[in-house]
């Protein structure tokens, strides 16, 4: 007698994920393949606030670490749609005054029990950026760690270095970085590892394409039918063309001869200016919970304006093209509303626009005269907003949930907003911005027991002394429900 219908379930399931491993799809942590799982609700970006973002989901978690300059921190949460309500768990500081400083960028993998977080950091000057390795003490991506070693291949030891990943190549690893070689200062090096964290001979430098002189950085990898796809950002992150281009490798071949690499024509991934993002690029892969889908995480600016600050991070799920090469699609709008990761438990989030309209059970009601229109276009949620300068008009926010965040315009005429939970003390938070840029997170309010609740938002009439003037957006609202 065959296997019964239960039985027959298990082990296809069983040969799913044996494919997936054999297949080696990505190089964070295998999930157990299974049949996709229909996801429980929706999310918008953005996850984080910080750039260069790098993301696993692993034991019923997803773990995300961005840029923060002065330690290395991490966001852990049950779902995608509640890393921006997670709070941030410090893992790593340092008090070397050699490499304590500028620290940015850091990954995470799991090898033989153990976690190991790559980064980079300098001593207050931008050219003695180095990189370095931190092993967990137990099996947990949140540490703690300890300090295990630099990172220096031989041909480049005392040199410029940032942007570590771990390439994983016929059974053996690679450290792939940005730095100093024959074609860029930011340039793309390969050199042999005997062990996640010893660099076991000379970097090789590859000649990556990339549609300006500027840099190669950040290199991740994905693996998939019978090649290794190499994705990596090129131009000055600071500008709007930042983007991801690529280059692929057969398995089997030697990732240390250059030739063996093929370049792929043009950006893969780039700026989308009908969506309002810029800069889309330092990125990384992850899988969905169930293992079915891989998507992308990355960062990018909802300001076209030359500047390295305001890049928050984002994620969308990726395809794969007919020729077996990864296809991450375009930029989508920041607000736009995805489904969770297949398999994702999250009960999902849901929004409220400024002009009342909302996905879930939330309205706004606006006292005195505020402007509204669509003139902030794609900086805007639903390309609108609206805006007061006058003291004492108010916007309040009725919504069940146990945390609200609200996104708005923070502009050069911008000024200070008095917010306040449930009628209870004031909060000041200025909306000022340097740079004018669209559906930046504001203000987040504490988390609260689930029920009905309110945010008041009172526009103050005052400003810093750097604003023109008072004005306070108000756009969109994003409430947690658990």
């Amino acid at each position: 007698m065959g296997p019964g219908p239960r039985t027959a379930r298990r082990l296809a399931a069983l040969l799913t994920a044996l494919l997936a491993v054999l297949c080696g799809l990505v190089s964070a942590p295998a999930a157990t393949a299974a049949a996709p799982q229909a996801a429980a609700g929706t999310f918008r970006n953005p996850l984080n606030t910080g750039p260069d973002p790098y993301m696993t989901f692993w034991n019923g978690s997803y773990y995300l670490t961005t840029t923060q300059g002065d330690a290395i921190r991490m966001w852990r949460s049950s779902s995608l749609g509640t890393l921006l309500d997670a709070d941030p768990l410090t893992v790593w500081t340092d008090s070397d005054s050699s490499r304590n400083q500028h620290i940015w960028a850091p990954e995470f993998y799991r090898f033989n029990g153990r976690w190991y977080l790559y980064y980079t950091a300098d001593d207050g000057v931008d050219d003695h950026h180095r990189i370095y390795v931190l092993e967990s003490d137990r099996d947990d991506p949140a540490g703690p760690y300890h300090f295990k070693s630099r990172l220096t291949p031989p041909n480049h030891a005392d040199d410029f270095a940032i942007d570590p990943g771990i390439l994983q190549h016929n059974g053996r690893l690679y450290l792939a970085y940005s730095g100093i070689n024959q074609y860029q200062h930011n340039g793309i090096n390969i050199a042999p590892m005997s062990n996640p964290y010893t660099v076991s001979g000379d970097a090789v430098a590859l000649n990556a394409a990339g549609g300006c002189p500027e840099v190669r950085e950040g290199a991740e990898f994905l693996y998939r039918n019978g090649r290794t796809w190499m994705t990596y950002s090129t131009c000055d992150t600071g500008k709007p063309d930042y983007q991801v281009w690529m280059m692929s490798l057969p398995s089997g071949a030697d990732p240390l001869v250059p030739g063996n690499w093929t370049q792929h024509s043009g950006a893969v991934f780039s700026r989308a200016d009908d969506h309002g993002v810029y800069g889309p690029g330092h990125h990384a892969f992850f899988r969905s919970p169930d293992g079915t889908e891989d998507w992308i995480v990355y960062h990018a600016k909802t300001t076209s304006t030359y500047t390295y600050t305001d890049r928050t991070t984002r994620a969308q799920k990726i395809t794969w093209n007919a020729d077996g090469s990864p296809n991450p699609g375009r930029p989508l709008a920041m607000g736009a509303t995805q489904d969770l990761p297949s398999g994702d438990p999250g009960a999902g989030t849901y929004w409220i626009n400024d002009d009342g309209r909302s996905s879930g059970g939330g309205s706004v009601a606006y006292t005195g005269t505020w402007n509204s229109g669509t003139g902030c276009a794609t900086q805007c949620f639903w390309s609108d907003d609206h805006w007061s300068d006058r003291a004492g008009n108010t916007a309040t926010f009725t919504f069940t949930g146990t945390r609200i965040a609200l996104l708005s315009v923070r502009d050069t005429g911008n000024g200070i907003a008095a917010l306040s939970i449930d009628g209870g003390a004031e909060q000041r938070v200025d909306f000022y911005g340097a740079i004018r840029t669209g559906e930046t997170l504001q203000y987040r309010s504490p988390r609260l027991p689930y029920g009905r609740h309110t945010l008041r938002v009172r526009v103050t009439g005052e400003h810093n002394a750097q604003s023109g003037a008072a004005f306070v957006s108000v756009d969109r609202a994003e409430v947690y429900t658990r």
